[in-house]
């Protein structure tokens, strides 16, 4: 999922401004005292349309409004949620679930199996024009629609009754229940959605979800205020009455809220900063994700591998994490993450992964980068246009990093532009760049989460790459049912990847976050979604 610092569902071998607002204040009514919370997780989401959504902020906000077939417990696991059971056939491809009893959304209607329906119908109808649809590209006939051969009232997944969904996949996938945990796959009222397209999901009263909390008003680019949902099933067990999250987007301004206590939580932080908050309130975290640059490849130039190749190798990336970023990350020498399991269940993905690079070999990289570019006509980057390097707020370091790296080590000169995160966002989507700093943290605990997404077309293929042995390759991926093969398939995409080098890995990501000891309760997936719903603030 796109990282705001980048969406994902989860890994369960993986360890686990504005106005002036109070952190928590305590008043009567409620199960919790009546709790208020303020937290961050980021700035203005750029979606919460749980369809359109690509980023992890948007993502918690909607984990927080809707919820799923399925969920994400605090011990990483996917359990129950909207549906109170399931079964799978004895070929693995056929999902039947059974809602629970008397669900609701927020404003009181029933929760329906065609409600689910609706939603994945939407999801892969080309009309939507989904980042994710993809997600559900196992189920029946997915692919077709998406390529607008079929209808999206033939997808694979019917409602038997009003609490019966039934799922059909074209293979057994063994992620499967961790898409059906996905936001992209929470169920919307047809009936809203189509009454105004566009614009329902920003505004309060059209906003309607069936999750523990509804959005009560939105305030934008300062906070969004959540209430709990009373029509919930769980209600019970829910903690705080109100959630505020404080839209924020400097990180500067983020630490000074969570030092003066208007929040409790924030999500990231200044790196100068690490050190001296490691005693504070910082909680540094595994995650499944890798941070790296994307190549518009359609751009003059760097349509050139030479040129990409030569770029990727001059930069040292020890002195990045170490000096720059500062959070424990790990300097990347692939683009598949840390954290995933090969196919024998033992070893890493990532380990048995051809190295594009040897890291700690700085000085022989530079040597094969200025070669390369000598061979592509660039000698010491002569005759080289100056390269502009875009990002959003809070990345300046590592691009001037980057900027004077390739300088140094090749001659190439780079400018740096900064744009807001709901502007960036849409720059990089329209591919109006030329190289863009980019992040994914897997949707769930399969590295091909990490390589469908680079497909010809694809709505995350920021890169605009495209090759058709790739694409084929990941064709095959997802309908074999023979571990070794896909496993060893994976691994090849990864090495057509590595060759033609759309993409810069720079580190593996790690979660850094502050969270006040009055906080408890609050846990996180190792994809980077937060949740507040069952937290407890304590004096």
């Amino acid at each position: 999922m796109k990282f705001k610092k980048k969406l994902a569902v989860l890994l369960a071998s993986a360890l686990a401004v504005s106005t002036a607002l109070v952190g928590c204040s305590s008043g009567s009514g409620g199960s919790s005292g009546g709790t208020e919370l303020s937290v961050n997780i980021g700035p203005e989401p750029t979606t919460i349309d749980p369809a359109k959504n690509s980023a992890v902020d948007g993502a918690t906000l909607i984990n927080h409004a809707f919820e799923g077939l399925m969920k994400q417990d605090k011990d990483n696991k996917i359990v129950e949620a909207q549906a109170a059971k399931y079964e799978v056939n004895k070929e693995q491809t056929v999902y039947t679930f059974t809602l629970r009893d008397g669900l609701k959304w927020s404003d009181g209607e029933p929760v329906k199996a065609e409600d689910f329906v609706y939603a994945w119908q939407r999801l892969v109808n080309p009309k939507t024009g989904a980042d994710y649809n993809y997600m559900i590209d196992m189920v029946k006939n997915a692919n077709e629609i998406m390529a607008g051969k079929k209808k999206p009232e033939e997808l694979g997944i019917k409602a038997l009754d009003k609490k019966t969904v039934e799922v059909t996949l074209t293979t057994p996938t063994p992620y499967f229940l961790e898409v059906c945990a996905f936001p992209a796959t929470f169920p919307v009222r047809k009936d809203i959605v189509e009454k105004n397209p566009e614009d329902w999901s920003t505004t309060e009263s059209t906003y309607i979800g069936n999750g523990p909390y509804v959005l009560k008003s939105w305030e934008h680019q300062s906070k969004m205020t959540y209430v709990k949902n009373k029509n919930y099933y769980d209600l019970d067990k829910i903690g705080p009455d109100t959630i505020n999250f404080v839209l924020m987007e400097d990180k500067n301004t983020m630490l000074s809220a969570f030092k003066n206590g208007e929040i409790l939580f924030t999500d990231d932080l200044p790196s100068e900063e690490i050190d001296a908050m490691k005693d504070k309130g910082l909680v540094i975290e595994k995650q499944l994700g890798t941070y790296f640059v994307s190549i518009n490849v359609k751009k003059e130039v760097l349509d050139n591998v030479k040129v990409r190749e030569a770029l990727t190798l001059a930069l040292d990336r020890d002195y990045i994490v170490e000096k720059v970023v500062q959070g424990g990350q790990i300097p990347a020498d692939s683009f598949v993450a840390t954290g995933l399991t090969d196919a024998d269940g033992k070893t890493e993905f990532h380990d048995n992964a051809k190295k594009w690079y040897d890291v700690k070999d700085y000085k022989g990289n530079i040597e094969k980068a200025k070669k390369l570019l000598k061979e592509a006509g660039y000698e010491n980057g002569k005759g080289l246009p100056s390269i502009e390097l875009m990002c959003n707020p809070g990345h300046e370091a590592i691009m001037e990093a980057i900027q004077s790296m390739w300088k140094e080590n090749l001659g190439v000169n780079a400018t740096i532009s900064s744009q807001d995160w709901n502007v960036f966002l849409e720059t990089r989507k329209k591919g109006d760049f030329q190289v863009a700093r980019d992040g994914w943290l897997g949707d769930y605990n399969d590295p091909i989460s990490f390589l469908d997404m680079w497909v010809t077309g694809g709505g995350n293929n920021n890169a605009q790459w495209s090759n058709k042995k790739y694409d084929k390759l990941i064709s095959e991926i997802k309908a074999t049912t023979d571990a070794k093969e896909r496993y060893s398939k994976m691994h090849e995409a990864e090495d057509i990847l590595a060759k033609d080098m759309p993409v810069i890995p720079l580190y593996y990501y790690t979660d850094l976050y502050l969270i006040s000891d009055k906080l408890e309760g609050m846990y996180t997936s190792p994809l980077g979604f937060k949740y507040f719903m069952y937290c407890k603030v304590t004096e």
